[in-house]
């Protein structure tokens, strides 16, 4: 019988999981339908915003120690791709239909699917070990993929209409600097900010698969 706190973190990852999936074939189905990269956003955007913005919820499972995860590496995970999503992406039409958008989105969709997948298997002690495997590997190759040839590709191509537009400017007006200079400095603090959370997950690869390794010896 499952606890109220395990119930709750079942159904949640579950549906994450249903969500991200169904963003998936979405994205993938553009691609297919058109025989072009530039649906990505129109077929699964809004879909995609609204699950990222929903996980938020994992930074406060972790802050009240529903799940043994740091809350600041949550929410730099939570808050780059968010700022991602609903700053530049959502507000800049032009750069929806960029090839980086189909990019990240796939990578990102898959990554979650297999993330919450687990997450939701594990909840009820029955997650394979190959799910497992999976869950701390395919990260290795999704992560630089969605970040190089999808993130920083996107914030770059988006630099001249943040200028053009000026945007942001009224809250920005309140600070030293414009909109435009923070996305610059942000792009070159990016690699640094997403080793440091890659060599996180490798930490933690080590540590989950490591203990794995050890139960199916014994």
């Amino acid at each position: 019988m499952l606890r109220p706190p395990q119930l709750y973190l079942l159904c949640y990852n579950s549906l994450q999981a249903l969500g991200w999936l169904i963003a998936l074939a979405r994205v993938l189905g553009s691609l297919f339908a058109a025989s072009s990269f530039h649906g990505a956003y129109a077929s699964a955007g809004e879909l995609i915003c609204l699950l990222q913005a929903v996980s938020f919820l994992e930074s406060i499972h972790a802050a009240v120690g529903l799940v043994p995860t740091g809350v600041l590496v949550s929410l730099m995970q939570w808050g780059g791709r968010t700022h991602f999503l609903l700053a530049i992406v959502r507000q800049i039409p032009e750069v929806q239909s960029h090839p980086s958008v189909f990019i990240t989105f796939t990578a990102w969709c898959m990554s979650e699917v297999i993330r919450y997948s687990h997450y939701a298997l594990s909840c009820i002690r029955i997650c394979p070990w190959w799910l497992t495997y999976l869950r701390y590997t395919a990260f290795i190759f999704l992560y630089p993929i969605g970040v190089a040839p999808g993130e920083m590709w996107l914030m770059y191509e988006a630099l001249p209409f943040v200028k053009e537009r000026n945007l942001y400017s009224n809250f920005f007006n309140k600070f030293p600097i414009s909109y435009y200079s923070f996305l610059v400095a942000l792009l070159m603090c990016y690699p640094i900010l997403w080793l440091k959370l890659y060599l996180h997950l490798f930490k933690q690869r080590r540590s989950k698969l490591g203990r794995q390794q050890r139960k199916k010896q014994l």
